[in-house]
Parts: structure tokens; sequence; C-alpha cells
């Protein structure tokens, strides 16, 4: 049974929707886009300072796995076998105790290039380099060279 003695207010209920209107919609995303516009620009830079400190850390992977190589051989992988040597024994090598990269893989540079090797080098016994992003000899920025002997 009802008690006639209670109000309906407490039982009433509200018509009204709560949310947030458009004009509040638009203030957040101009909000939004002003920090992406100022966050977004500095982000993409550290992208190309991270993949060249990414070669530089991975020549001095391959300049240690060269020298470990040359350690058990007695010689530095040759020209014409290159990096490959770390990876499968050549025919004529004595005393090969590889791989000598993990996962058996010569990683490629950053930007999915091959790092280029030279025996006998122009800087050392042996020179191990990247182009860099642009692939070109040269550059600046993300398009420097990344090298073995510097």
């Amino acid at each position: 049974m009802r008690n006639p003695n209670r109000s309906n207010s407490s039982s009433k209920r509200t018509d009204s929707i709560s949310g947030f209107t458009l004009i509040e919609l638009l203030i957040v995303m101009v909000i939004i886009g002003l920090l992406a516009a100022f966050i977004v620009p500095k982000l993409i830079g550290r992208v190309g300072e991270s993949k060249l400190t990414a070669a530089k850390a991975q020549i001095e992977l391959l300049s240690t796995a060269i020298e470990v190589y040359k350690l058990d051989t007695g010689k530095y992988p040759s020209q014409d076998t290159g990096l490959q040597s770390l990876n499968s024994k050549p025919g004529d090598v004595q005393n090969w105790k590889g791989p000598y990269m993990k996962k058996n893989k010569v990683p490629k540079d950053p930007w999915g290039t091959e790092y280029i090797y030279k025996f006998p080098g122009e800087h050392g016994d042996y020179d191990l380099f990247s182009y860099g992003a642009d692939g070109t000899e040269g550059g600046s920025g993300e398009n420097t060279d990344q090298v073995s002997w510097e």
C-alpha cells in the first residue's frame, strides 16, 4: 500500500540530460591540437637521433664480432666474404668458431641498408660504415655517415 504522507519528489526522475556542449568539445579539440603541434615535431626529431645512436651501437657490435673473428682465425674477414663470414665459415679459414653474431644474422642499419665493409680499410685495418638515411656519402643530421674509425 502506498503511504499517502510520502511525497513524490524523491521518486521523480530528472528530465534534463547532462553532457558536453559543442563549444566545450571544440575547446578540448583545440587544446589537443596545440599540444600535438608542439610535441610531435620534437618527437620526430628524436627518431632521427635514435637511429644515429642505434647505427653507432651496431657498428660497435659488428666491430667487436670482427675482432673476435680475427682472434680466432688470425685474420680479418676478406672483402669477398665480408660480414657474412661472421655467420658462416668461409671455406679457406681455419679455427673459425662462429657464428659471431646472435641469431646468425648481420643486422642492417636502422634505415634498412646493409653496412658497408671494406678490407683492407682506408682508415684502419678495415672500414665499416653506413651512409645514413639518404644512402649517399656525406650529409648532415640524419644523413650523417656513421663510421667505425671515429
